[in-house]
C-alpha cells in the first residue's frame, strides 16, 4: 500500500462531497499538470491510502482517509466540451488525462493542519512542506503513519 496526498478545494469536492456520494465512491477527475497525471496512470493503485486535503481555504488541513477502488483510466470530462475539464487536445482514442476512483474511508479524529505538517521537522521532505502545487503528492509510509499519529487516527 502507498501514501497520497490528494489536494481539493473544498468549494469544489468537499470530503463530505466524497462521503454522500454512492458507495461513497467518486472518480478523482479533472487533473490537469502532466506529473499528476503520470501518478494517476502509472503508480497509484487499488488498495493505495489517501490523505484528503482541503486546500485554498484559511486553514488548510488533511480531514480524511480514502482509498483507492479503481486503478487509473482515461479521464471523460477532458471530452466534454461544454465541461470546464475539456480538452480539445485529447480524444478516446488518444486520451491524455487520466484518474481513479477513490472511496471515503473516515475522518480524521483531528484534523491535520498544514500548519501542524510545517512544524514538524519529521515531515520536511513531503512536497506539500515544499511549496508543491501538485494536486496528487506522494507520501512516504514513515510519513503517512506520523500524520495518522498527529490526527489520532488509525487505519480502518
Amino acid at each position: 500500500m502507498n501514501y497520497w496526498l490528494f489536494k481539493t478545494e473544498p468549494g469544489c469536492f468537499s470530503f463530505d462531497n466524497l462521503k454522500n456520494r454512492p458507495n461513497m465512491t467518486e472518480p478523482w477527475d479533472g487533473v490537469r499538470n502532466f506529473q499528476a497525471r503520470n501518478y494517476l496512470r502509472d503508480t497509484v493503485k487499488v488498495g493505495d491510502l489517501v490523505l484528503f486535503y482541503h486546500s485554498n481555504i484559511p486553514q488548510p488541513a488533511i480531514v480524511g482517509l480514502a482509498t483507492v477502488v479503481r486503478e487509473g483510466y482515461p479521464d471523460t470530462t477532458a471530452l466534454d466540451p461544454e465541461g470546464e475539464h475539456f480538452d480539445p487536445k485529447s480524444s478516446p482514442a488518444n486520451p491524455i488525462w487520466y484518474m481513479v476512483d477513490v472511496r471515503y474511508l473516515k475522518e480524521m479524529t483531528r484534523q491535520v493542519s498544514l500548519e501542524q505538517i510545517k512544524a514538524n521537522p519529521l515531515l520536511e521532505a513531503m512536497p506539500l512542506v515544499n511549496r508543491s502545487r501538485l494536486s496528487i503528492q506522494p507520501v512516504t509510509p514513515e510519513q503517512g503513519e506520523i500524520i495518522l499519529a498527529m490526527g489520532g487516527t488509525s487505519l480502518p
